[in-house]
């Protein structure tokens, strides 16, 4: 099983995060946000991780430091989690309609970090949860597990659609890239070896 366990503790959040890239989606998340509880759990279902999130940070400010530092232990967590990458397919995509959303997301665990974030959200709140935190927290992320990460809005017209379609489409995708290939199991897949 390719699990990881992650602690983080700085003056603004305290987290425990625990991931298992084998799992059956199962999450048991309290970050402290509602919303980012909200979109953790779908990422955990459809991506079929088993996922557990505890945070206790400075949300009397806002949410910033516990999306961000939320973000960058989940990658982490993956990076932990996928070792040397041997045998994975490394490559995924998913595009997901959510009622008037359609959102495209695709990603490379190359070893590099690069976020497209080709998204318009038309509202600055959801609940109160600050919108632009979805960014924040996939910047987050990539700087702890590198890899090129692009999500492309086709239509869209409600706030919490489009983040939730991003949300679950990066599940389903960065489970096609993390999923064995049985063909190569024993293989880095990378032309350098790296």
């Amino acid at each position: 099983m390719r699990t990881a366990d992650i602690q983080r503790n700085t003056q603004e959040t305290r987290i425990q995060l625990s991931l298992c890239l084998d799992g059956t989606g199962k999450s048991d998340v309290a970050t402290g946000v509602g919303f980012l509880d909200h979109m953790l759990t779908l990422f955990a279902r459809h991506g079929d991780f088993d996922l557990t999130v505890r945070c206790d940070g400075d949300t009397e400010v806002d949410g910033h430091h516990s999306v961000e530092d939320i973000g960058i232990c989940l990658g982490k967590a993956f990076s932990q989690a996928l070792g040397d990458k041997r045998g994975i397919c490394r490559y995924g995509q998913f595009l997901l309609p959510m009622d008037e959303t359609l959102v495209l997301c695709a990603c490379d665990l190359s070893g590099r970090d690069y976020l497209g974030w080709a998204v318009d959200l038309p509202a600055q709140k959801v609940g109160d949860f600050d919108t632009e935190l979805g960014k924040e927290f996939w910047l987050g992320f990539l700087r702890h597990c590198p890899a090129s990460l692009h999500f492309r809005e086709l239509s869209g017209e409600n706030t919490h659609h489009i983040l939730e379609a991003c949300f679950k489409g990066a599940g389903h995708a960065l489970a096609e890239a993390v999923r064995i290939d049985a063909a190569h199991r024993d293989e880095i897949p990378s032309t350098k070896g790296l």
